[in-house]
């Protein structure tokens, strides 16, 4: 039996990064422990290393001390008898583990891409990864140069010691005129010889930062190079990849490049894993954009995109290939030791109690006793974003491990795909469950993708649809980890979901779906679907106010909240404060699974309720102080609002903020949804301040932003009058689908530091 060794790298997690030379060293060093580990457990678990405080964590799972509460016992029991050595030197490491490689692959950092190479190179031809540094005392003179010797194997420069990528005239070796890039040149270059020739895997691939991280260390610290992940994408032979996603700009790391050239040579590397795969399987693909170093106007990162719409170009095009995202997004970007839990054996599948039957929910009290929902408010948490695994690995040691666990019930959206990377993780969840803890999967299903891009045609490749091999590849991981919900489509820029993959989804996911570009409630064939109510922020009151502005019309109402990394103890705190603000109301918070489960329910009985199919009046209207007639104040992060008495008139005021901000509106679905209508929408505001009001309506209008949900109309300046005015827009073309942030309709854009004061809002359709 093969014993454990442990290295310890924690002394390269802080350190002063104004000293290039101390930068190198962590860069160095994690680089090429990264690469051992990966072939030292390529076949099974032999290399385990200390760089993150999780790491230690997961170690005490896997050997608890004898006095320590006993974890999860196929954690425990999974390396039972394993001996376990420490090693010290890396020197020492490298002897010990001597058999598992040939020699180095050594990286010029001069071309920032060809350390992505190295690592590539490094899976494919079993080599270490070292960048060139001649100097007396760097890595590459210890090793190269000192008593090891270690082998030169592959050199990423010219034999004169020049770039090996200029960016000019032919790319080396190939048959290829250079792109203009040597970034692209050296990602062609490997591509031919690596991802073409069937060498490199196309199942796995690894967005990784390069080693621009040494221009900007501080951007993301000595930890969120991410060099850890690299370890299991070198054990299973992945392509790595550092590119930016937009055709409008040249990257920070490039700016020689033409305008699109990085997302031209993405394009490429995807396409040749579809082919290679025949459009049959998805494309793993780890790591996400380092939207704080590059590709976005964040800090120096230097490009002209916001990060979160980078962050759905690159979806976009993933999706579009049949790859999905395993997104380490900033700050729980790093992880380490995948390539030692990848041999964690799993069972066939991990069932969940049963919830969802008639049977099930009669006997918790939810059915009436002619099997109507009982008529109370259901709301259930989607606790995320666990579409990561390096965010899974750092989340469950204080998220997951909350003496509050279990007082209420959560729906914890783990994705099933993290089982690549972080089935410990998975495992160990499942057998430490609560009553009150049940499983759903997140963002799409298996994997971050868009769905409305698996269908033809499909804008950023042209490629078949995928909606078959997305609906194989859900398949086996909802069977697996026993998932019957998908608890967010995450839809982005992307189109709506066709017919075909509902269809899909009402086969891998028929206990329901919760959505973006969804109807707000109802049933596709047997499957629930339903609209997502809102995203929660980081604080307790404001999410609360989210929730109980939201607690409205007739009851049973179904509502799921989304939230992002945040503790049982949030979310029952959560709970207290809207049942404070909301006394009387019958709320009842459950699973999704359950929910889900009613909306079905009640949507096969509603047919006997009194309840309009269309709304009954020509307009909709909202007065403040709670006068709501169809139409309702939507709380979001960029538009809190609160109810004051201005010039003796109760009215919706947005507090002041240095940006601009917004007053948010929710028209009645039986109004108007998701159709082509004129509409008349009148404003009462007080005229007080400088700039002026815009609306931006839901409309069905592709040209304007986030195809139509953001349509602006006309802008009323304010003139400072000290008087209530008003002012109609008329709008052609309004759609209403609940596009907007929080399923929002329109919203009235407010100028920087205004407090503007809103009384009245009225929605009338002209024809009526």
């Amino acid at each position: 039996m093969d014993t454990v060794t442990v290295f310890d790298l924690t002394s390269l997690a802080a350190g002063d990064l104004n000293d290039p030379q101390r930068c190198r060293e962590i860069w160095d060093t994690c680089h090429l422990v990264a690469s051992l580990q990966g072939l030292a457990n390529r076949n099974s678990p032999r290399l385990y290393v200390r760089y993150l405080p999780a790491d230690d964590y997961w170690w005490s799972r896997f050997f608890p001390a004898a006095a320590a509460a006993a974890p999860a016992p196929t954690l425990s029991g999974w390396l039972a008898g394993r001996q376990v050595e420490q090693t010290a030197a890396l020197e020492d490491l490298l002897r010990r583990f001597r058999g598992v490689y040939r020699g180095v692959v050594v990286y010029d950092e001069r071309v920032p891409a060809t350390s992505n190479l190295a690592s590539t190179i490094a899976g494919v031809e079993d080599l270490l990864c070292l960048r060139y540094d001649p100097t007396p005392g760097s890595l590459y003179d210890r090793l190269v140069n000192g008593d090891l010797a270690l082998p030169v194997v592959q050199r990423l420069f010219a034999e004169d010691g020049g770039p090996l990528f200029t960016g000019r005239g032919q790319i080396p070796g190939l048959d290829l005129p250079s792109s203009g890039s040597a970034k692209a040149d050296a990602y062609l270059w490997a591509k031919a010889r690596y991802l073409d020739s069937g060498r490199a895997s196309s199942s796995t691939m690894s967005y990784s930062l390069d080693a621009w991280w040494l221009r900007q260390p501080a951007a993301v610290g000595p930890v969120n190079h991410t060099l850890t992940n690299h370890d299991v994408f070198i054990a299973r032979r992945a392509f790595f990849f550092d590119l930016g996603v937009w055709d409008d700009e040249v990257p920070v790391d490039d700016p020689g490049q033409a305008p699109g050239t990085d997302a031209r040579v993405l394009a490429e590397l995807l396409r040749s894993a579809w082919q290679r795969n025949r459009g049959e399987s998805f494309l793993h693909v780890g790591g996400f954009i380092p939207w704080a170093i590059k590709y976005t106007n964040h800090g120096v990162a230097g490009g002209t995109h916001d990060p979160v719409p980078t962050e759905w170009r690159y979806a976009e095009i993933l999706s579009c290939h049949n790859a999905y995202m395993d997104a380490d997004a900033l700050g729980y970007s790093a992880m380490a030791n995948a390539s030692f839990f990848q041999h964690l054996p799993l069972a066939e599948t991990y069932p969940q109690p049963e919830r969802s039957t008639p049977a099930a929910l009669r006997e918790r009290g939810y059915l009436e006793a002619n099997d109507a929902v009982a008529p109370r408010r259901y709301i259930a948490f989607y606790v995320g974003d666990y579409d990561a695994a390096a965010w899974l690995y750092h989340a469950i040691p204080t998220l997951w491990d909350n003496p509050d666990r279990g007082r209420i019930p959560l729906s914890w959206a783990f994705n099933p795909t993290l089982q690549e990377r972080m089935a410990p993780g998975l495992v160990y969840c499942r057998e430490t469950a609560s009553p009150n803890d049940s499983f759903i999967a997140g963002d799409s299903g298996a994997g971050y993708i868009n769905p409305g891009h698996l269908d033809e045609p499909r804008r950023f490749s042209g490629l078949p649809s995928g909606v078959d091999a997305w609906r194989r590849h859900c398949e086996a991981y909802y069977r697996r980890w026993d998932l019957t919900v998908t608890g967010f489509v995450i839809d982005g820029y992307a189109p709506t979901m066709s017919p075909a993959g509902f269809d899909a989804y009402a086969r891998f996911s028929p206990g329901g779906l919760v959505g973006q570009k969804v109807p707000p409630q109802s049933l596709y064939g047997q499957m629930p679907v339903l609209r997502m109510a809102s995203d929660l922020g980081d604080s307790e009151d404001g999410a609360a106010g989210v929730i109980a502005s939201r607690l409205r019309g007739r009851t049973p109402q179904f509502l799921v909240f989304r939230s992002i990394l945040k503790s049982p103890t949030w979310h029952l705190r959560v709970v207290e404060k809207v049942r404070a603000r909301c006394p009387d109301e019958p709320l009842e918070v459950v699973d999704a699974i359950t929910l889900l489960a009613l909306v079905r329910q009640h949507e096969q009985t509603k047919v006997a309720l009194p309840l309009p199919a269309e709304w009954p009046a020509g307009e909709v209207s909202l007065t403040a102080g709670g006068d709501e007639r169809g139409l309702y104040p939507v709380a979001v992060d960029d538009g809190p609002f609160e109810l004051v008495t201005v010039a003796g008139v109760t009215a919706l005021q947005m507090p002041r903020r240095p940006r601009g901000h917004y007053l948010y509106a929710d028209v009645d679905e039986r109004f108007l949804f998701n159709r082509r209508a004129a509409v008349e929408i009148t404003v009462e505001f007080l005229d007080q301040g400088s700039g002026s009001l815009l609306l931006e309506v839901d409309a069905d209008d592709p040209a304007a932003p986030h195809a139509g949900a953001y349509k602006a109309c006309a802008a009323v300046p304010l003139t400072d009058t000290g008087a209530w005015r008003q002012h109609t827009w008329t709008i052609p073309d309004a759609r209403f689908g609940g596009n907007q942030n929080n399923g929002a309709d329109f919203r009235l854009a407010l100028p920087a530091d205004a407090a503007v004061a809103v009384r009245r809002i009225t929605v009338r359709r002209p024809e009526r």
